[in-house]
């Protein structure tokens, strides 16, 4: 989560949507940038460069606010980058200063105005990748359904997880609650999220400003019948946190380094919750080489330089419409976004544009 004021950055993993690298793909003999991206030409991979150049203007120009880079990977190689610059302790120095919905503690982690924090972690090139985290906390779990350390079918409900004597609001309905109504933001939780993030009725923001996120999450009523109805929550990613470590005793982010960033070459830092839990639903910090790779690890079907990391059901579930968003066409699956493209070998395919969620 981040509101449309704050900062934005853009990584176009074109990769994911344009042929050429299909599904499925034959991966012998195939170049992988776990050392990193090779550097190709826009022209050498079939795409325009001066439509490119023309974002690039746009963007560097500022016709788009806060845009902070812009990178395109096409058939293995990066093939397009751009960076643009921001003084953002400059451009927030009041609002770092003034308590609100996206700074309620003024100093540390979750002062979405602190330049120490946001974009860039602590002056580095790692971006905030805010509900972007979403989508890789669904390739961990992947990862560890695959590796058979994350064993609970997603049918389970999510209250097993839980003392019932200390949730409230606990009905049937909630009773129903399964993983799968996380995977696929059908929980059925009142939740909302539709308002801007610094609007003071922003679930996602009161969240935040609590110690304890999970209790804040799993109190909420209920709404709707789990699993009828699409309703964004990032509080219903974060339950995927503490759930992970209570179904394989490990944590997420250390999880996640051993069995997917280490193996991709990915450098990363994770922010976690007053009360140490990993923010999954919008805490991660990669830098858009990085977040390209997730991309190519789901384009070649959960393969990596010969080594399985997910599961092709993980992978085709994951990228296969569970539920219509109601918002532009919008399909959603286990954390991603579906957008119907017209493509020779897939209906729905995916174009990553991050500006703040996913």
């Amino acid at each position: 989560m981040l509101a449309d004021s704050v900062h934005r950055a853009i990584l176009l993993m074109a990769a994911l949507a344009l042929a050429g690298d299909a599904l499925g793909a034959d991966n012998s003999g195939r170049s992988w940038p776990t050392g990193g991206w090779q550097r190709g030409t826009p022209a050498g991979v079939g795409l325009d460069e001066t439509v490119l150049a023309a974002i690039d203007k746009d963007l560097a120009s500022s016709k788009y606010s806060l845009v902070d880079s812009f990178q395109v990977f096409r058939c293995g190689a990066e093939v397009y980058s751009r960076k643009y610059d921001h003084d953002y302790g400059k451009l927030y120095s009041k609002e770092a200063r003034t308590k609100g919905p996206l700074n309620a503690r003024l100093t540390g982690r979750y002062n979405y105005y602190d330049p120490d924090w946001h974009p860039y972690y602590h002056g580095t090139d790692l971006h905030t990748m805010q509900s972007v985290s979403k989508t890789v906390t669904s390739a961990i779990i992947g990862v560890a359904i695959t590796r058979g350390d994350f064993k609970a079918a997603l049918d389970r409900p999510v209250l097993g997880y839980f003392d019932l004597a200390k949730v409230k609001n606990v009905d049937d309905r909630k009773r129903r609650m399964t993983l799968q109504n996380i995977l696929t933001m059908t929980t059925g939780l009142d939740w909302n999220e539709d308002v801007p993030y610094d609007d003071p009725r922003s679930d996602s923001s009161l969240m935040e400003a609590t110690d304890d996120w999970v209790q804040y999450v799993i109190d909420k009523p209920m709404a709707h019948d789990p699993g009828t109805v699409f309703n964004y929550s990032s509080g219903a990613t974060e339950l995927l946190a503490y759930i992970f470590k209570k179904e394989t005793g490990q944590d997420i982010d250390a999880y996640g380094e051993k069995y997917l960033f280490a193996p991709l070459g990915m450098r990363h830092e994770w922010k976690r919750t007053y009360l140490g839990v990993v923010d999954t639903e919008g805490g991660l910090y990669l830098n858009g080489a990085d977040l390209a790779k997730i991309g190519y690890l789901y384009l070649n079907d959960g393969v990596w330089d010969a080594q399985r990391l997910i599961s092709s059901a993980w992978v085709q579930h994951s990228l296969t419409p569970a539920v219509d968003t109601g918002w532009q066409s919008l399909k959603y699956g286990f954390k991603w976004w579906l957008q119907p493209i017209k493509a020779a070998r897939n209906t729905y395919g995916t174009l990553s544009v991050s500006v703040g969620s996913a």
